[in-house]
Formats: structure tokens, C-alpha cells, sequence
């Protein structure tokens, strides 16, 4: 391969199971030994096929298959997770993970090592928003899939967003890898993982399930953060709101006075017994 010029190619050496064996702390490779840095314990496993495979920045990694038993999560409570940009993922309990501004932080220092021809420092800076943009998602992910056995989120198309005005913003949230994170520590952990339709999820009622007239409607409204409904009273943090109709969306009952962190009016409380906030189907 070409490892330098116009031509040049990441390395990949690919091989099949046996081939790479764990011996003495060190990866044995068609004769050939190789230190890495085990952090997850490889004598431990069987290796099967794998490769050595290396990044942009001229690292190289060594990625193998392994069978492990998984431990199954012992809860069975479910969680809704609507996916935004103010805050890239909000769950149905009020839990956030707010959006790093990850590429937007080092954007000036990447246009100016882009402007200076310096490539090694621009592969860098690349890798640090990656980096750091993982390191969010992962944390974030392993705490839902680790407290819940049954996960919903809402379908929401990034292709769709990167065509407007939002694009720079919809690829720095890192939809798709929150998605795909949530998806395989689900079934890792012998849960459940599943996309719904969040059509309209902003907009409807989570507590009476109507639409009002005061609920938040299209991107003029993108900056209403908190609304009240009309109908029933009660008082909506919008990306809960959304959260809690994606819950509902995968089949589960929503409880207001177990699961919802927002609060009904005085008028609302005052006449309790026929209020359908205080549970719905």
C-alpha cells in the first residue's frame, strides 16, 4: 500500500480465527508479537476473526471478535428518549444529556490549522471532537441501558435535518451513534430496543392525550421550551412532553404521578377524581 502521497491508505490486515492468540500479555501474530493496551481484560476471551486496523493520525488498533455471556439487566422499567439539538437526548424520567458543542468548540482552531495547510494537526483536532463526542454518548447510553431492560426513541430522520439550516448542528448531536450504542448495550444486557413513530410528540398532550391549540407547532415555534395545555391544564417541559408520548408510542402506560416531572395547575388539582392526567393508557 501507499503509505504517503495522493495514494495513501490506512492499513488493514484482516485474519480469520486462530490466527492471533493471547500469550504472555502480548498479541501473537504470524510470528510476530505485538503490545497493546488491554483494557478490557483479553486473556480473558477466545479470540475469533479479527484485524489490525489503522486510523487517520497513523494509529494502529487491534479489533477482534470475542464471545462473552452477557448479564442481563434486572430491571424491566421502560424509558422513552426523545432525541433533539438544545439537548441532544432527553428521557421520559427528566434525565438530559446536554449537547456538547463538540465540533463547534474546536471549529476556529480547526479553520485555522486548515488554512495553514497543517494536516497532522487537522487529523488531531478530528479525532478530538470524535473522541469526545463518544466519550458523551457512551457514558450517557450505558447508564440508560444499565437502570432500564426496555428502551424506546423516537424516529427522527438526521438525513432529513442535514439538508437545512441545522445541519451542522444535527451531525455534531451524533443521532446515529446514540442510536446504535442504545441498540447493541440493550441487547447486550438481554433488553429490549425500539424506534417509534415520534409524529406529532411534541404536540400532543402526554397527560390527556389531546392536541391544543397552546401546544408548541412547527420550526417557528422551535423556541417555546415549556407550554401549558389548554385542555387539561397541566404544565409541559417540551422534550419530556416528547419523551413521555414516545414511552406511550411503544405501548407503555404513562403514570403522571410516578413518571412525569411536570406539575398540573391549582384549577387541575382542585378536581382530582375526574382528572384523566392522573393516568391514561
Amino acid at each position: 500500500r501507499a503509505s504517503s502521497g495522493s495514494r495513501r491508505a490506512l492499513g488493514w490486515i484482516p485474519f480469520k480465527k486462530g490466527s492471533a492468540k493471547w500469550v504472555n500479555g502480548q498479541v501473537r501474530f504470524a510470528g510476530h508479537y505485538f503490545r497493546v493496551w488491554d483494557s478490557y481484560g483479553l486473556a480473558d476471551y477466545e479470540f475469533r476473526a479479527g484485524s489490525f486496523v489503522q486510523d487517520a493520525r497513523g494509529r494502529w488498533y487491534f479489533s477482534v471478535s470475542v464471545e462473552y455471556q452477557p448479564n442481563a439487566t434486572p430491571s424491566r422499567k421502560a424509558v422513552g428518549v426523545d432525541l433533539g439539538l438544545k439537548d441532544t437526548a432527553t428521557c421520559s424520567d427528566g434525565a438530559k444529556l446536554k449537547a456538547g458543542r463538540f465540533y463547534r468548540d474546536l471549529e476556529d482552531a480547526l479553520g485555522k490549522a486548515q488554512r495553514t495547510n497543517k494536516a497532522q494537526r487537522v487529523r488531531a483536532i478530528h479525532a478530538k471532537i470524535r473522541n469526545r463526542r463518544k466519550d458523551a454518548i457512551h457514558k450517557f447510553t450505558t447508564h440508560l441501558a444499565e437502570r432500564y431492560g426496555v428502551i424506546f426513541v423516537g424516529d427522527v430522520s438526521s438525513a432529513k435535518l442535514v439538508k437545512t439550516k441545522m445541519a451542522k448542528s444535527v451531525l455534531d448531536a451524533g443521532w446515529h451513534q446514540l442510536k446504535t450504542q442504545l441498540k447493541y448495550k440493550a441487547i447486550a444486557r438481554s433488553g429490549v430496543f425500539e424506534e417509534v413513530n415520534e409524529a406529532y410528540s411534541t404536540q400532543v398532550c402526554s397527560c390527556c392525550r389531546a392536541k391544543p391549540d397552546s401546544s408548541p407547532k412547527g420550526r417557528t415555534a422551535l423556541g417555546i421550551r415549556h407550554w401549558i395545555c389548554s385542555e387539561c391544564g397541566a404544565e409541559h417541559d417540551r422534550d419530556i412532553n416528547a419523551a413521555l408520548n414516545i414511552l406511550a408510542a411503544g405501548g407503555i402506560p404513562v403514570s403522571m404521578e410516578e413518571s412525569s416531572p411536570f406539575r398540573a395547575s391549582e384549577d387541575v388539582k382542585a378536581r382530582k377524581d375526574g382528572n384523566p392526567c392522573l393516568h391514561h393508557q
